[in-house]
Formats: C-alpha cells, structure tokens, sequence
C-alpha cells in the first residue's frame, strides 16, 4: 500500500477507537496514579466522538473528515487530551487541503503539521511524561519510513512501535505536567496515560490498515 485515500483514512480511524476503547479502564487506572482517575473514561468519549464523525461523514474528503474528526474531539471535556488531539487533527486536515489521497510523503507532511499543532497547545517538552513522550517518536518513525520509500503500512508499523517503546519509557520519567506532577517522585513507576493513548491510537491506526489489507 504506497497511498492512502478518504476509505483508508476511515479506516485507521475506526481502528484507533476500537484500540482505545478496548483499554479504556487500564487508562483509568493508569489516571488514578496521580489524577483523578477519569482519563479512560474521557477517551471513551473522544473515540465515540470519532466514530461518529467518520459514520456520519458525507463528502468523502480527506481534509474534511480530519477537521471534523478534530473538531468533535476538541470539545471532549476532561483535562487537555481532547484539545490537544483535536488540534493534532485539524493541523493534519490542513496539511492535508486539497488531497484525494495521501502518499507516504503527504501522510509523513500531515502528521508533522499534527504534531506541531500539538507543540503550539502546550509549553511540555521530550522527558516531562506527556503524550509528547510518544507522539514525538512516532511521528519521526513515521516519517523517516515513509520517506525511505516504505509503504504506508509499514510506516504505521514503525509509528506505533515508536509510539509504544515512548509511552513505555514515561513509566521512568517523573511528571511535570497535569494533577500528576503534584505526586512528584511518585509518578515514577508508571506509565502517563496520555502517551499510552497515543500508543494506542497509533496501534490502532496501524491495524486499521493492515487487518483490511
């Protein structure tokens, strides 16, 4: 698979929301370390949100599907994960404006402009357990793959490998953001859930495609 069109798109999403939700109560335990327990739960939240976009969506269009997808989730209440996600997917919409399908080159161009939509939303950097944690060395992987010629697939592979080795690491790190960094040395130990959704999501994207190969 060296492209990418609005069926696929689609379909990575479906497989991110059946990801997450499918862990949504090992989110909500990996939230009651040092929050208040309730990420899972917003997730869930976010992904229905998801879902409903991509059920409900008419125009087939990739840019505007992605900014729908952002938009609903942006306004999922429940700390910064719906904000920040959403904005991750309205900067890929607009990466995206114009395209009927994404090659590995566009695919790797719309996750950075996700990414540095993210990076204009929050003041957290590399090592202070965040999603950040995970995004950041998913969208390298993502990108150098695709860019080296690999297909799609392969690319998404290397995204949520990325993605899971960085959401691993934050178990190692201490918080300096959200309720978990009130805890300090105390949030050693676990993983942070926002880079665990994002493994999640990026698993789930990675499925998406290849269970309908």
């Amino acid at each position: 698979m060296n492209t990418l069109d609005y069926h696929g798109l689609a379909r990575m999403f479906e497989g991110a929301a059946a990801s997450v939700l499918e862990k949504q109560d090992y989110l909500s335990r990996l939230d009651s370390v040092g929050g208040d327990g309730d990420h899972g739960t917003t997730m869930a939240r976010a992904m229905g949100k998801v879902l409903h976009a991509v059920k409900s969506h008419e125009s087939q269009k990739i840019a505007t599907l992605l900014q729908e997808i952002g938009w609903a989730v942006m306004g999922v209440d429940g700390g910064a994960i719906g904000p920040l996600l959403g904005m991750m997917f309205i900067s890929m919409a607009e990466s995206a404006e114009g395209l009927d399908v994404l090659d590995g080159e566009a695919l790797a161009c719309a996750f950075e402009a996700g990414l540095a939509g993210v990076h204009a939303q929050t003041k957290a950097q590399p090592g202070d357990k965040t999603l950040l944690d995970a995004l950041i060395p998913a969208v390298e992987a993502l990108s150098a793959s695709a860019r080296a010629g690999e297909s799609i697939a392969a690319a998404l592979y290397c995204a949520a490998e990325a993605a899971e080795a960085g959401a691993e690491f934050t178990k190692t790190l201490q918080a300096r953001f959200g309720r978990a960094r009130n805890i300090g040395e105390q949030s050693i130990g676990s993983a942070d859930p926002g880079a665990t959704s994002i493994a999640l999501i990026f698993k789930g994207f990675m499925k998406g495609i290849t269970d309908h190969a």
